[in-house]
């Protein structure tokens, strides 16, 4: 498959999931410092999360002999729904590999929609060699994150935000394996240049930032975050490439912070997040990066999950 990632295939992306996906809506919320940001709420999605345009736009790409042979992937949860539940809608059988850090309860939800779910391997890098060595069996595999078509699928992100908030100066983006921030980074950059891209990464995941720091792609020697879908121990080129040239900054955030960023989400706006989900307020509200006074800021709530609001 091509490397190459353009504007022009986030819209081919649009033309072909629009019908299928929901339209998230944008909130309004003031931080305690007073700071006013739009929040594209991703965790209202299909499936629970931004994954399932990336996913989907995947399925609908592909050939009906590959969609014959099934769909295998690893994920730390978000991305297995997505493909999960374009399996679904396709009718295609899905085998999902999750690390043994994935929360109990996607486990669960993943369990009443795919096919075939395995729990093994202590990160996403563990599983996913597992699910690579099903594909070598005959399985069509996803990539999470290293896809030009899952790309294009989480770039129509991008296009959404700046349709419903143009005036933005600034928007505040997760990186797991950098999937997500190179599709919306390619979209909002081409739509606006002079916008802010800004990544958070966990501190105890820190791939990308160590990885632009370097000057070439690294892979950690362990993880130490709650947050499973921000924790690859190592990107991949495409990534690195989109990222390095299009994002202004990387940021890191303490599990704490994302764990009190989620309560503040339930607490005031009613919202049940997961850990990643929070990285962008987290980022926010402790200072990790601080705005001008007078920007447009916006964040991306890319996911549900109970386990950034309930007892660790």
């Amino acid at each position: 498959m091509t490397t190459q990632f353009t504007y022009a295939d986030i819209k081919a992306a649009q033309q072909r999931i629009s019908s299928y996906i929901r339209r998230t809506p944008q909130m309004d919320l003031k931080l305690d410092n007073g700071l006013q940001i739009f929040a594209k709420l991703e965790n209202l999605q299909l499936s629970g999360s931004f994954k399932i345009r990336g996913a989907l736009n995947t399925v609908l790409s592909l050939a009906d002999e590959e969609l014959k042979r099934g769909l295998v992937t690893a994920s730390g949860g978000n991305h297995g729904m997505g493909v999960a539940t374009a399996g679904a809608i396709t009718d295609t059988p899905t085998t999902i590999y999750l690390p043994e850090n994935t929360p109990q309860s996607k486990i669960d939800k993943l369990r009443k929609i795919a096919t075939e779910v395995v729990v093994k391997g202590a990160v996403w890098d563990d599983a996913n060699a597992l699910a690579l060595a099903a594909a070598e069996e005959g399985k069509c595999y996803i990539h999470p994150f290293a896809d030009v078509r899952v790309l294009a699928g989480q770039g129509t992100l991008g296009m959404e935000i700046l349709q419903d908030a143009p005036e933005l100066d600034v928007l505040l983006v997760a990186i797991g394996g950098g999937g997500l921030i190179s599709g919306v980074a390619t979209a909002v950059k081409t739509l606006k240049p002079d916008i802010k891209v800004i990544g958070v990464e966990a501190v105890g995941a820190p791939t990308l930032k160590e990885s632009i720091d370097a000057g070439t792609l690294v892979t950690l020697e362990k993880i130490e975050t709650n947050a499973g879908t921000l924790a690859p121990r190592r990107s991949a080129e495409i990534n690195f490439r989109i990222i390095s040239e299009l994002v202004d900054d990387i940021v890191l955030v303490t599990d704490p912070e994302m764990k009190s960023a989620a309560e503040w989400l339930w607490e005031t706006a009613g919202l049940g997040v997961e850990l990643s989900a929070a990285a962008a307020i987290a980022a926010l509200r402790s200072n990790r990066f601080k705005a001008a006074c007078d920007a447009n800021v916006g964040v991306i709530i890319c996911g549900a999950g109970p386990d950034g609001f309930t007892a660790s």
